[in-house]
């Protein structure tokens, strides 16, 4: 049975450590290459694009692909609708993987966003003049904070990002997990008045989360975008797992 496990994610990585050594198994992992030195999953891998939902559902049926799972970053929304497309066209069972969300506990001063276009604006409202904001969304949506000239921004990023940036910009490269300790000492460091980031989930990236509520840093969240209708959903990797074993068992019965 051959697996296409769609990646890039701590998800997809560790999914793919648990069906690659099973003898029932093909396991191909396809790795977007927006990273410069990606973290590399066992089995096969395949790095770059499909060309849209056309040209995936043609590399599905040209490699025998028996299921698909999309273990993509939450806000990677156009893979996730090209995956789905092309699932129904060639009739290949889909499942997407993706972690809960974070949810704000006692203490917390978020303010929810539907699109980096809003957070853009809200750190205006929030952060004021002169403010100190520490971007976390990022390198591929800098452009929408290139118009804000009366704040400086902080940006974390894996890899250095292109223009347009913020004109007022210090970037960190650096690339999770990060501590509690680490996080804490960061937003004093930076005298941080507010804190950009999207809904990602997972605990990598949480800490940041946890030092803005004991600091009393507000925190403007980007929510995620829908997983496309009708696509079953896996929370954790262990159900995606058991999953795709329901499909080997259905295959090989």
């Amino acid at each position: 049975m051959h697996v296409l496990v769609l990646g890039g994610t701590t998800e997809a990585r560790r999914l793919a450590e648990l069906l690659h050594p099973r003898p029932d198994l093909r396991v191909t992992s396809s790795l977007a290459g927006r990273v410069s030195a990606p973290r590399l999953p066992p089995g096969e891998v395949r790095i770059g694009g499909f060309g849209g939902a056309d040209g995936m559902a043609r590399w599905l049926r040209e490699h025998a692909v028996d299921a698909v799972i999309d273990a993509t970053h939450p806000f990677a929304e156009r893979i996730s609708f090209n995956a789905a497309g092309a699932a129904a066209t060639t009739h290949v069972p889909l499942l997407a993987l993706r972690r809960p969300g974070w949810v704000p506990g006692e203490g917390d001063d978020w303010r929810t966003v539907d699109d980096l276009r809003e957070a853009a604006e809200a750190v205006r409202t929030v952060g004021g003049g002169g403010r100190r904001v520490f971007l976390t969304t990022g390198r591929m949506g800098l452009a929408a904070f290139a118009h804000i000239d009366d704040a400086h921004f902080l940006v974390r990023s894996v890899d250095a990002p292109e223009p347009p940036t913020p004109p007022h910009m210090e970037l960190l490269l650096d690339r999770g997990p990060f501590t509690l300790d680490g996080e804490r000492a960061l937003l004093a460091r930076h005298r941080v008045d507010v804190l950009v980031t999207k809904d990602s989930g997972g605990a990598a990236t949480a800490p940041k989360l946890t030092a803005a509520r004991e600091a009393g840093i507000p925190v403007i969240v980007v929510r995620r975008p829908p997983t496309p209708a009708g696509v079953p959903v896996a929370a954790t990797v262990e159900e995606a797992a058991a999953w795709v074993q329901a499909r080997s068992a259905a295959v090989s019965g």
